[in-house]
């Protein structure tokens, strides 16, 4: 059968994850190739990346996008336990669910987080690795951060008005990316999630570690944090910059054409790299 390369499938992988059972929702297509991975942000889903099928550069490959536990249509019973080394684990699950063993992986804030957690295992599966404004640095956790800053004992609460706080913002996408929070994640995976970023982000040497990676890697950034002071280190260690102009936090939303290039051009260079 011809892959479809126009339209992403749906799927329910029932997955134990910790010893803990966990449906996750997923969108997917066959293809020949190397799998493209996409790993979403916090408050985000899976369908962020549902506009690959639109890249022509990346037709007819195999494409896996999922939306975490606590997020989207996934589901996990005791959601206040989540974190994200458990996150971690459901990839490594889902990846084996798939029978994927080296892919590209494009991942988003808290999905930027989790690839190169993921990575630490056996890097050598990693063909590339696209890191949309990753969590490298305690200067990253502006938004998670909120969970100390902000705390509220009310789950509901808390998301209702962190919610409002990043969409009184001013940058770019952020309007959009709060009126949907409510109906991406649920309250309750909110506390373990933040306080879980807040730690590693702190305490982690998540730079140290995303410096060490031997894959071709891209940096995406808005232009409003060019100001983050690892920028530099990057360059010195390989990582291809890509700054996204006009954007801040959600360079999916506010600049969705620039982003996929960008993506397209990590993927293909990296391939260039290995079939060379």
């Amino acid at each position: 059968m011809t892959p479809t390369t126009d339209r992403l499938a749906r799927l329910t992988l029932p997955l134990t994850a910790h010893g803990t059972r966990v449906e996750v929702s997923a969108l997917y297509r066959p293809g020949t190739g190397t799998p493209l991975v996409f790993l979403h942000g916090f408050g985000a889903t899976k369908e962020d990346y549902a506009d690959v099928v639109h890249q022509p550069a990346l037709a007819d490959r195999p494409v896996l996008a999922y939306d975490a536990p606590g997020c989207g249509a996934s589901t996990r019973a005791d959601l206040d336990a989540l974190s994200v080394p458990f996150l971690v684990e459901v990839a490594r699950q889902v990846l084996r669910a798939r029978r994927i063993d080296r892919f590209h992986v494009v991942g988003h804030s808290m999905g930027g987080l989790t690839a190169p957690l993921l990575a630490d295992a056996d890097p050598a599966r990693i063909v590339s690795f696209t890191d949309i404004e990753g969590n490298l640095a305690p200067e990253d956790r502006l938004l998670s951060r909120q969970i100390v800053t902000h705390a509220d004992d009310d789950p509901d609460t808390f998301l209702a008005r962190f919610a409002a706080r990043v969409g009184a913002s001013r940058h770019h996408g952020s309007a959009l990316y709060a009126s949907a929070l409510p109906h991406k994640v649920r309250a309750g995976a909110v506390r373990g999630i933040f306080a879980s970023m807040v730690d590693l982000s702190d305490h982690g040497a998540l730079l140290d570690r995303f410096l060490a990676l031997p894959m071709p890697r891209t940096f995406m950034y808005g232009e409003r944090n060019t100001s983050l002071s690892y920028l530099p280190a990057l360059a010195e260690h390989g990582v291809e910059p890509a700054e996204i102009s006009p954007c801040a936090r959600f360079p999916m939303y506010s600049n969705a054409p620039e982003t996929w290039s960008r993506i397209t051009t990590t993927v293909t260079r990296a391939e260039a790299v290995t079939t060379t």
